[in-house]
């Protein structure tokens, strides 16, 4: 029987939340199931998808354990799939979506807690993710939320910018896309069937939240074997500015102009669009996304 649990560490998370005995903790707390606890060598994003694939396909780890907010926690989903290999969640970030919507602590050692007592039990939960393929060949796994519209848009727009640092860069990029805001002409195929939409929005959730609390697909479930779809039509930037506030209840898709899909496989086409799942930049569209029933085995 594989005995330790490989554990990929994203320190810096969060703004530097798990810095100090935080970390420590964190491994103390996981100690407690009774199994070596090793840290992944991981000094850069390449390293660390790297580290994760080999622990989980060649090393014999027990359970793949991700300290981390979103962004590196998508990084872990690409090396579980297809394995036997559980993840355990230890929300370190500032936004944490997929970590809330699964029902974990938001408490980094109370989560951590909640992994050792679901390895000592062998307790897991199978959850689905989503797939995305493009016909390149490029592929990637997420847990919560694609970005397909002006959304994307403003996060491509931010990475580009130099300045300023830290939340303001994207506060100036929702401005200055605002600024040219224009419907897209979409072709969207939901299980076969294409739908052709002028949209500024298109989001594809296996869970409801992204961006720290936006229930942009509020009714999204992981274990429902299939995507939501919400699709923000053509709109002006007052009524864009009035719905933004409705997406942290969730009651914009209560909106005339926001209409709700629901489907297991979803293609996307649309010109100038680079996608984002997770927050982590993905690939230009065209792409198709498919929900993958029980792909994830979560420590839970």
């Amino acid at each position: 029987m594989s005995e330790h649990l490989a554990v990929l560490l994203n320190p810096s998370a969060g703004r530097g939340r798990l810095r100090g005995g935080g970390v420590d903790d964190v491994l103390a707390a996981l100690a407690t199931a009774g199994r070596e606890v090793r840290v992944l060598d991981a000094a850069d994003e390449a390293a660390a998808l790297a580290a994760a694939h080999r622990a989980v396909r060649d090393d014999g780890a027990y359970a793949l354990v991700a300290v981390v907010g979103d962004g590196t926690l998508n990084l872990a989903l690409q090396a579980v799939p297809g394995t036997d290999v559980p993840l355990g969640l230890v929300p370190a970030g500032t936004g944490n979506d997929f970590a809330a919507q699964v029902g974990l602590p938001a408490d980094p050692v109370a989560a951590a807690r909640v992994i050792a007592t679901a390895v000592s039990g062998d307790r897991v939960r199978d959850l689905d993710l989503a797939r995305v393929d493009a016909a390149d060949g490029y592929r990637r796994w997420f847990g919560a939320v694609l970005a397909a519209g002006f959304d994307a848009v403003v996060n491509e727009k931010a990475n580009r910018m130099r300045w300023p640092k830290g939340p303001r860069r994207y506060d100036l990029a929702i401005v200055a896309e605002l600024l040219r805001m224009r419907p897209r002409r979409y072709t969207l195929v939901l299980d076969g069937e294409p739908i052709e939409v002028d949209a500024m929005l298109v989001a594809v959730g296996n869970t409801a939240s992204y961006g720290g609390g936006l229930r942009i697909c509020p009714a999204a479930d992981p274990t429902d074997g299939l995507l939501d779809v919400v699709v923000g039509a053509r709109m002006t930037r007052l009524t864009m500015m009035r719905i933004k506030p409705r997406l942290y209840q969730g009651t914009h898709v209560d909106h005339p102009l926001v209409t709700s899909y629901r489907a297991a496989t979803v293609e996307i086409h649309a010109e100038g669009i680079t996608s984002y799942v997770d927050g982590e930049r993905a690939c230009p569209l065209p792409l198709t996304v498919t929900s993958v029933p029980a792909a994830l085995r979560l420590l839970a």
